[in-house]
């Protein structure tokens, strides 16, 4: 009992040396591990972060066992390593400190969730619709937290708004981005005619072009959505993480944009828009099946 008395008077004594200073230093270098936690978060590098712990803690390990050449090769490494993070994370960090000259301290690493965003969404449906009509493949993504920096830069770079004119006319056959993805962000055209990675996988229908394959790319290496227009059958799909909807009304389309895209105010989370879009694709069979079958009795 004494003992604890002792570890407890002695943690009070340090705790009178603290200073204001002191707490303001914690608190900046905790909101700097917060935000660069979310930083790397965004830009789809936790799997670099993981490998940049294991060769500190490799190196730390050479280290103390004394393994006199790893550990100098493991340090030469981790001197090079910063180096080579700066220009792979170029894009990323330019984009950050161009956020840091025109906004706010705690606005840098957040994401921003432009207020017009259901104009945004009411204008990409009314585009997909009249291409859907007359038959021009699109390819519309929407870039959420991981940056598609590297696919925008593969296109024209573009800061324009959302319209459903401005739409038609990138995927217009004659237009010279029209083969190409539009790629929204922040509810602004970032790049137009923008080359996509296509999906891996090898169990997807033959049916399927370069553009839905695109599509099911983009949303297989990042959160992004992308929405694409059959240019053989005018069918409206989207993709998101790596899974393929196909044949959706506009209504369903708008539907599941917004259950994605827009804030949730209340709190609660939405039911999967996937089970949502299956749900209601679902009713949409049964009633044409009832309106069909009292059609065949009425005969």
């Amino acid at each position: 009992m004494e003992a604890i008395f002792q570890w407890l008077n002695t943690i009070w004594n340090y705790m009178l040396t603290i200073k204001i200073t002191d707490l303001i230093d914690i608190a900046v270098i905790a909101c700097l591990i917060y935000y660069l936690t979310r930083f790397i978060r965004r830009t789809s590098s936790a799997q670099v972060a993981k490998g940049i712990f294991f060769l500190l803690a490799a190196t730390w390990i050479s280290s103390l066992l004394r393994l006199n050449v790893v550990s100098f090769i493991l340090r030469k490494a981790v001197e090079l390593g910063f180096l080579a993070l700066i220009i792979l994370f170029q894009p990323e960090l330019r984009r950050v400190l161009e956020k840091v000259g025109r906004s706010r301290l705690g606005d840098v690493f957040s994401q921003t969730i432009p207020d017009d965003l259901e104009h945004v969404i009411s204008h990409t449906v009314a585009a997909c619709v009249a291409l859907s009509k007359a038959k021009e493949g699109a390819l519309i993504v929407f870039e959420r937290k991981n940056l598609l920096e590297g696919a925008i830069k593969t296109g024209t770079v573009l800061d324009a708004s959302v319209s459903s004119e401005l739409l038609k006319n990138i995927f217009y056959p004659k237009a010279p981005m029209h083969d190409g993805a539009a790629i929204i962000r922040e509810g602004r055209i970032a790049g137009a005619g923008c080359m996509l990675p296509l999906s891996g996988n090898t169990h997807l229908s033959r049916e399927l072009g370069m553009r839905h394959r695109a599509g099911i790319g983009v949303s297989e290496s990042s959160d992004a959505i992308a929405v694409i227009v059959s240019e053989e059958t005018g069918s409206i799909s989207v993709a998101t993480g790596g899974v393929l909807k196909r044949h959706l009304s506009p209504e369903t389309l708008e539907r599941f944009l917004e259950n994605e895209l827009l804030p949730i105010e209340t709190g609660e989370k939405f039911a999967s828009s996937w089970k949502k879009l299956s749900l209601h694709n679902l009713r949409k069979k049964q009633k044409d099946k009832r309106s069909d079958d009292s059609k065949h009795q009425r005969k």
